[in-house]
C-alpha cells in the first residue's frame, strides 16, 4: 500500500535513521550504525511502489 513521504520518514526514525540534510524536495536519511544515507523525495502525494520498495529494501527493512 502506498504511503505519504512523511509516514516513510517517521518508520525510518523509529528504526534508528536521523535527518542529515535537506537539499530542495529530498531529505537525506543516515543510520549511524549501518552508515547507510538514502534520499527521500519529500512531496505532499503518495510515493510509487517501486520507490518505496527500494527504499525500505536499501534501509534493510524488507
Amino acid at each position: 500500500m502506498p504511503m505519504k513521504p512523511r509516514e516513510l520518514v517517521r518508520i525510518l526514525k523509529r528504526n534508528g535513521f536521523i535527518e542529515k540534510s535537506q537539499q530542495g524536495s529530498h531529505l537525506k536519511m543516515y543510520n549511524p550504525l549501518t552508515k547507510v544515507t538514502i534520499p527521500i523525495p519529500i512531496h505532499a502525494r503518495e510515493m510509487k511502489k517501486g520507490i518505496e520498495h527500494a527504499i525500505l529494501k536499501k534501509a534493510g527493512l524488507e
